[in-house]
């Protein structure tokens, strides 16, 4: 067992000795800069093992007590009633978002461990914390205060299992799982909000208002010669200012920096098409905003996705991660005050109007692409017997076309107001969840409005998320309405303006609707509770 400052590698309960450093030598480590005694599990155990909850708030104590420009918080808690931990590191007083936003300065969150089996994220913020704390990067706290979530889903963490992403290259000691204690995948969790860890996610979106999220994940797809891919809001119904400024500036800038630095490539997430029949390329994955990058996008913020490569291995994962986010950070501080132009240009823009996306697919690209791809071999994990897949050397270039974007294959106009019925009292909570401003009517009031009849519908014969997600067919037309107190007035010409419609239109992909949520009042040959207005 190995032994060193005072943990103990393989025991859960290691957490005591970093409290105990904590508590013993402050006075000694403040005025130091070398943190090399404050190590992850990961570091300890020749990265065969990944950290714990206990620990990982062990080590964050002892960092965050290095220097005035960290401090530790939390914002919500865990399905089994763990804390997330949060690090806000910058030139602030305190961690309130009131005092963090008063500051004027660019906000930037990173979080880690959303799939908890996907362990390297965590691992790399955590050394990026202990750089923190020693001093590196204080460039950054004159732009920038820095929002770092390490274990956003905390219970999944301490599921650790020899067989979970079995065919991942490392950590061969175990990791823990996809979903959530209730079984929830967070990442699929932005838009039904079912999750107390999302709850509190969305929250901190609304108080803090970061302005650029990365969300860091691992990916064991495609064999390919990528130590990691990344991925901006994929939504057709995302800003352009959003979309350009991230793939025609940023992104490609911080892939030519790491390239000139490291020697690594990193390009857009993708694989190879698993559909028998599907066209060749190079296909990313999901335009729905119940996953992260695409959630924040439709807020008009700058959303990054990032995937290291599960077949590197777990130290080069963790190194892949740390380089990305650094860049991302540097790249940030640098590029300030642009950012904040593209987020106020974007958020500037009234999408009252215009016809927006319901339902989309793939984009093919008008050119093919050079993709690079790799080889693996395969060795047992020699803890489970499991065989694992390997990452080799050996590249190859080879051109095709990369579906990589989306277009709307269903749009409606966007109205300037949506009327919610008093009885829909759901759609409320989910308004009040996700932060858009509404006012209620306390008069009776007779308008002119479009009502979507429903024709149709159909529920999906395979529970997903816990949920039988449903369809409904229909269309909309014009009628007079009388609105009585209580309905529920929400008007599109607002920051959210984007997130409203995916929410309220009968027809989204990913809507309300889409989630059960209003099933009480759907039925063939009625009215959706939710009127538009008639611009």
């Amino acid at each position: 067992m190995l032994r060193r400052f005072g943990f103990v590698a393989g025991n859960i309960r290691t957490t005591v000795g970093v409290f105990l450093l904590c508590t013993l030598v402050p006075s000694v480590f403040a005025q130091e800069t070398d943190l090399s005694f404050l190590t992850t599990r990961a570091e300890r155990t020749d990265y065969v093992e990944t950290t714990r909850y206990d620990e990982l708030m062990g080590f964050l104590e002892v960092a965050t007590a290095q220097s005035p420009r960290l401090q530790l918080t939390t914002f919500g808690y865990s399905t089994e009633g763990r804390a997330l931990p949060l690090v806000v590191y910058g030139n602030v007083s305190d961690t309130s978002p009131t005092s963090i936003r008063a500051t004027g300065k660019l906000r930037v969150y990173v979080q880690g461990n959303i799939h908890a089996g996907e362990v390297c994220g965590k691992e790399a913020l955590l050394m990026l914390i202990r750089d923190l704390a020693s001093g590196r990067h204080a460039e950054w706290a004159n732009s920038l205060v820095v929002l770092l979530a390490p274990i956003y889903n905390v219970d999944g963490n301490e599921r650790i299992n020899l067989f979970n992403r079995s065919r991942q290259n490392g950590p061969y000691g175990g990791m823990g799982q996809r979903p959530n204690a209730q079984g929830l995948d967070l990442n699929r969790d932005h838009i039904k909000v079912k999750s107390p860890e999302a709850r509190a996610l969305i929250q901190l979106m609304n108080e803090y208002d970061p302005h650029v999220l990365v969300d860091l994940h691992t990916t064991n797809g495609t064999q390919h010669a990528y130590h990691l891919t990344y991925s901006p809001p994929l939504n057709p119904n995302t800003a352009t200012e959003i979309t350009s400024f991230l793939r025609v500036d940023m992104l490609p800038d911080i892939t030519e920096t790491i390239r000139k630095k490291h020697g690594w490539e990193y390009y857009y997430y993708g694989n190879l098409p698993f559909r028998r029949g599907s066209e060749p390329g190079w296909y990313t994955f999901d335009h729905r905003p119940r996953f992260n990058n695409n959630y924040v996008g439709l807020r008009n913020r700058i959303a990054i996705l990032s995937e290291a490569y599960a077949y590197a291995s777990f130290e080069e994962r963790i190194l892949a991660s740390l380089y990305f986010v650094e860049e991302i950070l540097n790249y940030s501080h640098s590029r300030a005050d642009d950012i904040r132009r593209v987020i106020e240009d974007a958020s500037a823009v009234s999408v009252i109007g215009l016809q927006l996306a319901v339902r989309s697919d793939f984009e093919r690209s008008e050119e093919p692409v050079d993709i690079l791809l790799g080889e693996t071999h395969t060795k047992p994990n020699p803890f489970s017997g499991e065989m694992v897949r390997v990452r080799d050397e050996a590249t190859r270039s080879q051109r095709m076309f990369e579906y990589g974007t989306f277009a709307a294959t269903e749009s409606e106009r966007v109205p300037s107001k949506y009327y919610v019925l008093a009885e829909a009292r759901i759609v409320r909570e989910y308004l009040d969840l996700h932060g858009i401003q509404y006012k209620e009517t306390n008069t009776t009031e007779r308008v002119a409005v479009e009502s979507f009849t429903i024709d149709s519908t159909e529920v999906s014969p395979r529970v997903f998320q816990n949920i039988r997600e449903r369809t409904v067919y229909g269309s909309y037309s014009p009628v007079e309405k009388t609105l009585e107190p209580g309905t529920l007035e929400v008007s599109v010409d607002q920051e959210l303006g984007r997130l409203i419609f995916y929410l309220l239109e009968p027809r989204s992909d990913d809507g309300l609707v889409n989630w059960a949520l209003l099933d009480a009042f759907i039925e063939v040959g009625g009215e959706y509770p939710v009127y538009r207005s008639i611009d």
